[in-house]
């Protein structure tokens, strides 16, 4: 689809996707995904679009167009930000400069999101300068939210929170990363703890909350959903 370089068809395909989430009553299409192809033995490389972050941003905008002008139905852009190889995909840690993060992994995400708004963005399991993915209030607030103006939801990729102390449900809350997938019995007991020893502050999980909820009235499942809007 990429190679295309077509974004009036991409918008089309989008569109098809979009109506049959609408039949299947799916909200959250877990798609795209833009990772940056910086490994060609990276074994998901076949769901990223390219090695160029101008090409991932508007295929993964034209796409998201196209799902959202089915109403109630959004994308899921992913993995945010720096999941360039599945090797120790839980533990690795992705070292790199300010500006080839901003210039390389981050870019396409940044076009996506300034240009079609997608409902949701979901995070990677690695860590970025030592910081988990799912755990930084640098990716996740400053740059998404903060600097490029994304309103909707950010969640987890599946059991990020139960594979050691990188990364913790309270630590997604702080970052601004709204929904622990799939959630444990582990993420309650760690909200409940630090909740009650100040670590996480209630304004930081009904920030969170706040999100989802949003995004629960936008969605094909609310009876009344406000359409959504970029």
């Amino acid at each position: 689809m990429a190679q295309t370089w077509d974004v009036e068809l991409i918008r089309e395909i989008g569109a098809m996707i979009g109506g049959e989430m609408q039949l299947f009553d799916t909200t959250l299409w877990l798609a795209p995904g833009m990772n940056i192809h910086r490994n060609p033995l990276c074994g998901r490389n076949f769901e990223y679009y390219s090695e160029d972050p101008l090409i991932s941003g508007k295929i993964a905008a034209a796409m998201t167009d196209g799902v959202q002008n089915i109403p109630g139905c959004g994308t899921t852009i992913k993995h945010f930000a720096c999941n360039n190889q599945e090797d120790n995909r839980m533990g690795v840690d992705s070292i790199l400069s300010e500006r080839a993060l901003r210039e390389i992994y981050l870019k396409g995400f940044e076009i996506a999101i300034k240009e079609a708004q997608p409902m949701s963005i979901m995070t990677s399991y690695n860590l970025i300068n030592g910081v988990h993915a799912a755990n930084n209030y640098d990716t996740c607030t400053k740059a998404a939210r903060c600097e490029w103006g994304f309103a909707g939801m950010i969640m987890t990729d599946w059991t990020t929170t139960e594979q050691g102390p990188d990364c913790t449900a309270s630590g997604c809350m702080r970052a601004g990363n709204d929904l622990v997938m799939p959630g444990a019995l582990s993420d309650r007991a760690n909200l409940k703890e630090e909740l009650a020893d100040g670590r996480l502050p209630k304004e930081d999980l009904k920030a969170c909350i706040a999100r989802l909820v949003n995004i629960v009235w936008q969605s094909n499942m609310y009876e009344d959903a406000v359409p959504y809007k970029k």
